[in-house]
C-alpha cells in the first residue's frame, strides 16, 4: 500500500497445456503491477488448497487442448478462481485474470489477421471497434489510501472521543467525586460539563486538525472544498462526538453502560457510513439506521464538500445532523445533573 494500492499481489498458474501462447499469456499477467506469478500448479486441486491456506489469492487454469482450439475457433474455456473472502485483493485480481485473458484472445486474433495481410490500423480496428478513453474524477491515481484512510482513521477518532467523554464524566461518579464536581460548579450542570469538556475539545480538536494537516497537507490528498471547508468539518465532528458522549451518559448514567452505548454506536460506524457499500442499496431499516450515526454525516460532507468541492449548502441535512448531536446533552442533563447528586457507583 506504500503507492496507494497493493502491487504484486500472489497469483498461481495451471497450466496443462504449456505452449508458446499459455506461456505468453503467463509473463503478461506476471508483468502486471498487481499481479505476481509466484507458483505454479499440477492440478487445480493444488491451487484451489493453495488459496486456502492463504499462499494465493487466485489462479490461472489452462486446460489441455487451449491452443488448439484457439486456432481452431472453438472457443476454449481458460478459467480463473480467486479468493473473495479477501475482498480487496480478489477484485484486483479479477481484473487483471479479466484483462490478461482478454489479451490473449486478442494476440492469436492479431496474428490470424495479419497473416491474411491486414495492416495493423485494420487490425486494431477489428479486435477493438470502440475505443475507451477512461478518466477517474477525484482519484485518478486509483490511490486506496485516499479512499481508506479518510474514513477509518476519523471513525476511529469518533470513537475515542465517544468513549473518553462518557468516560470521564462516568469517572466522577466511579472515584466519588461527584458532589465536589458539582460544589465546584455551584450546582450547574451546564458549568461543570463546560469546565470538563472544552479542555477536551482543544484536544481533541488539535489532533482532529492534525490528521488533517497529514492527510491533505503532507500526504496531498484531494481537497478541492479547500480549507475552510476542512476546519468547519473537524470542528462539528469533534462538537459532535463530545455531544453524543454526554448524552449517552445522561441516557444510561452508568459508567460500564454509557460506554457500551459509545462502543456499539462507534463501531456500527464504519459499516453504515457508506464508503465501502453504497448506504442507498441496503435494506431500508439499515439505511434509516445509518442516519443516526455521527460518522455518515462526517463522510458524506467530506465527500460532497471537500473531496468533490460542492458547496456547503448541498450537504446541508448533513451539516444540521452533527449540529442536532452537538445539541443532544440538552435533552439528558438534567439527567446528568441527577446522577451525580443521587446516585451512588454500584461496581
Amino acid at each position: 500500500m506504500d503507492n496507494g494500492q497493493p502491487t504484486d499481489m500472489p497469483c498461481g498458474i495451471v497450466d496443462l497445456d504449456n505452449t508458446s501462447t499459455t506461456r505468453a499469456m503467463t509473463r503478461k499477467l506476471d508483468a502486471f503491477e498487481m499481479t505476481k506469478v509466484t507458483a505454479y500448479y499440477n492440478s487445480v486441486d493444488e491451487a484451489r488448497e493453495a488459496i486456502q491456506r492463504g499462499d494465493i489469492y487466485a489462479f490461472l487454469y489452462f486446460p489441455k487442448g487451449t491452443t488448439d482450439k484457439i486456432l481452431a475457433n472453438r472457443q476454449p474455456t481458460i478459467s480463473f478462481y480467486y479468493n473473495g473472502v479477501v475482498m480487496l485483493a480478489g477484485n484486483m485480481m479479477y481484473k487483471d485474470l479479466t484483462t490478461v485473458t482478454t489479451l490473449g484472445s486478442a494476440a492469436v486474433g492479431a496474428a490470424k489477421l495479419s497473416a491474411l495481410g491486414k495492416t495493423p490500423v485494420e487490425i486494431k480496428a477489428f479486435l477493438q471497434p470502440v475505443s475507451v478513453n477512461l478518466h477517474m474524477i477525484g482519484n485518478p491515481w486509483a490511490n486506496y489510501n485516499v479512499y481508506l484512510s479518510t474514513i477509518m482513521i476519523p471513525g476511529i477518532l469518533f470513537l475515542f472521543y465517544f468513549l473518553i467523554t462518557a468516560y470521564s464524566i462516568g469517572t466522577e461518579l466511579k472515584f466519588n467525586r461527584a458532589h465536589e464536581w458539582m460544589r465546584m460548579a455551584d450546582n450547574n450542570i451546564f458549568v461543570a460539563i463546560a469546565g470538563k469538556t472544552i479542555p477536551q475539545f482543544m484536544v481533541f480538536f488539535t489532533v482532529f486538525m492534525c490528521f488533517s494537516w497529514y492527510i491533505y497537507g503532507y500526504l496531498g490528498f484531494p481537497h478541492p472544498g479547500g480549507i475552510g471547508k476542512i476546519v468547519l468539518l473537524a470542528l462539528l465532528t469533534v462538537l459532535a462526538a463530545q455531544g453524543f458522549g454526554i448524552f449517552a451518559f445522561g441516557l444510561m448514567p452508568s459508567l460500564r453502560m454509557s460506554m457500551s452505548i459509545c462502543s456499539l454506536w462507534g463501531v456500527v460506524g464504519f459499516s453504515a457510513a457508506g464508503a465501502t457499500y453504497p448506504v442507498f442499496a441496503m435494506d431500508s431499516m439499515i439505511e434509516a439506521i445509518a442516519q443516526l450515526i455521527p460518522l455518515r454525516h462526517y463522510y458524506m460532507i467530506y465527500q460532497i464538500c471537500i473531496f468533490n468541492g460542492y458547496p456547503l449548502s448541498d450537504a446541508w441535512p448533513n451539516i444540521a445532523a452533527l449540529i442536532i448531536f452537538a445539541a443532544l446533552p440538552l435533552l439528558t442533563l438534567w439527567n446528568v445533573k441527577k446522577a451525580m447528586l443521587n446516585y451512588v457507583y454500584i461496581p
